[in-house]
Formats: C-alpha cells, sequence, structure tokens
C-alpha cells in the first residue's frame, strides 16, 4: 500500500532535496504551500494545500488522510524571539491540534529541529548525546527547543520522533555557499577561536535517508535523534576536502577574536532592530559562531536507525560545488 507522506517547508533547500527523493521512491506526496509560493509541482504524484500556519481549515484539509508528516518549514532568521517563535513554536502547536482533531490515525509526526536546539558540546569529539540537557544559546536555537517541547507533551496522542541536524550542506544551500565562495577566492574569515573548533556536518541527501529512516521506524517513536556525519570535522578537514574542488592555492586566513565578534553582533542587532528587518548578525548569531564544538554523536541513529551518512566530506564538497557551478552560483 502506497502511503501518503505531508510535507511542510517543501520549497526550502532540504524539502526539494526530500522530494526529490520521494520521487525516486513513487511515494505519494502533499505539500502544504503559502498562498503566495510559486511554481508548478514537479511530480504527478505530489498535491498541494495552499495555506498559512494560523488557518484551521487549511490545516484540517493537509493533515486529512495523511499517512507521516515531515515537519520542515520554520525560519532561521528573525528580528526578535517573538518572531522566531512565530515560525517555529506556533506552526507546531497549530499543526499537532489538526493532527488530534482531523487525523487520530496518523502514523508519525517527524518535527526535524536542529542541533541549535541542544547547544554546543563541551568537548568536540563525541559531541552532545540525546540524553544531555540541552543549553541553546541563541533565540533560535531556543525556539526549536519549544517546538519539541511541543511535540514531547503531544506524545501520548500523537507518534512523534524528532531529530536534530547540525549543519547541513549540499546542492540547494547557500549558507555553506558564502564560505565555498571565499575559499574560491583565497580567503577564509573565521570567528572566535578556529584552530580549536570542530563541527558536524551532513549532506542534504544523507539527511533525507535519515529522516525517512526516522518517519518509518517504529523504535523512533517518542524519540530524538540526531541525524549527522559519522565524525565531526575541523577547518583545516574542510579546507583539505574543499581545495581540489574549488583549485584555489594559497589561502589567507582571517581570523575575528571573540570579542570583536560580538561587538559586531552587537551592532548588526541595532541595526536590525531600526530598520526592522532581520539582521544578518546580531547578538545569538555571534554567539553561536564563537562556539568551539557545535558537535553531535550520530552513535544512537546507528544502533536505532541503523543510519549511517554515507558520504564523505570529499565527496560531499565535490558534489555541491559542481552543482552550484552549473547553476552559476559560483
Amino acid at each position: 500500500m502506497v502511503e501518503t507522506i505531508l510535507i511542510t517547508g517543501s520549497t526550502g533547500f532540504i524539502g526539494a532535496r526530500l522530494l526529490k527523493h520521494l520521487e525516486t521512491e513513487g511515494a505519494r506526496v502533499r505539500v502544504f504551500l503559502r498562498p503566495e509560493s510559486a511554481g508548478s509541482l514537479p511530480d504527478e504524484n505530489i498535491s498541494a494545500v495552499r495555506g498559512r500556519f494560523d488557518d484551521p481549515e487549511a490545516l484540517r484539509q493537509a493533515v486529512s488522510g495523511v499517512d507521516r508528516i515531515v515537519h520542515l518549514a520554520g525560519v532561521t532568521k528573525a528580528a526578535d524571539e517573538a518572531a522566531f517563535d512565530a515560525g517555529n513554536v506556533e506552526p507546531v502547536r497549530n499543526l499537532l491540534a489538526a493532527v488530534r482533531g482531523h487525523n487520530p490515525g496518523l502514523k508519525r509526526f517527524v518535527l526535524v529541529s536542529s542541533l541549535a536546539a541542544a547547544g554546543p558540546a563541551e568537548e568536540g569529539t563525541h559531541g552532545v548525546r540525546e540524553s544531555d540537557e540541552p543549553r541553546p544559546v541563541s533565540a533560535y536555537g531556543r525556539s526549536k527547543l519549544r517546538g519539541e517541547k511541543l511535540c514531547l507533551e503531544a506524545a501520548k496522542s500523537v507518534p512523534i520522533t524528532i531529530v536534530r541536524p547540525p549543519a547541513v550542506y549540499g546542492p540547494g544551500d547557500r549558507d555553506v555557499l558564502q564560505v565555498f565562495q571565499m575559499l574560491a577566492r583565497g580567503v577564509l574569515v573565521s570567528a572566535g577561536r578556529p584552530e580549536r573548533q570542530r563541527f558536524s556536518m551532513i549532506y542534504v541527501d544523507d539527511l533525507v535517508q535519515g529522516i525517512m529512516a526516522a518517519a518509518r521506524s517504529d523504535r523512533a517513536t517518542g524519540s530524538t535523534y540526531y541525524i549527522t556525519s559519522a565524525q565531526s570535522w575541523s577547518w583545516e578537514d574542510v579546507i583539505a576536502a574543499a581545495r581540489p574542488a574549488l583549485g584555489f592555492g594559497r589561502l589567507h586566513r582571517i581570523r575575528l577574536p571573540q570579542p570583536l565578534v560580538r561587538l559586531i553582533g552587537v551592532a548588526g542587532g541595532l541595526l536590525g532592530a531600526l530598520s526592522g528587518k532581520p539582521p544578518l548578525i546580531n547578538r545569538d548569531k555571534a554567539n553561536e559562531l564563537v562556539q568551539d564544538y557545535w558537535v553531535c554523536s550520530p552513535e544512537k541513529a546507528a544502533a536505532e536507525l541503523g543510519f549511517i551518512a554515507g558520504t564523505t566530506l570529499e565527496e560531499g564538497v565535490s558534489k555541491t560545488v559542481e552543482w552550484y557551478r552549473e547553476k552559476r552560483w559560483m
């Protein structure tokens, strides 16, 4: 029997790759789109419901009759804590209410959260584990954690699973693109203490496979998982992986000390408040940038879901750079 899967956030970087993955499976997919979202649906097995997360009727139409829901929609940039909650908390609350009211037989509700909900690790080898107490360091992370808590509170009536990706890269991503663009010019600007920093990353297609493994595993009901690379990386690892793909020679390193990054964050936040627009950097973003260890453990996902990220850093960077060049992003 072919299941119907509802995807929110399908027009985003990860959502687009998830749709592509499900298309190759032949899955029946429904997407929840904003009224203003443009473009035609890429496959005949995909249907759409248009509406907003504060529209009960649109949510009823979206959740009715589906077997599984993957909630990807959210915001990574916002003017303040309230705006983050509007994008990352209230949609979760309203979706869960719609499921309880109109789809009591739902097989799984997957919330795609973030490592930011847990906060950085105290060391860079093993990283944070799912059993560790969350310590988010930004408004974004706190909002994602509040969304998680709503899911856990609903777990008695809705079968939920939470996945927390670290940094995600791959075709379509615009955040890591900025790093590759710098490297291609032979420059790398780093914040904090780059000689100490380590971080987990995952190639987007590996993440998609991990999300669907969590969505379909009976064991995953009521659990949280880090869907991440098998090891953490340093800046030197990223530079070494990117050099063959980008072809840069000598690299000029610019290190911004923590006090300067935090000062820039304060200034950016003030400018954002004056303009009324989310700033590129504010106090919270600066606090994220200067952390040493954005590292999470892959162990629970490997043990319970059988998930191991299969794309090496070198392979992932090569595929990503090739895609950027095809699309003339670089």
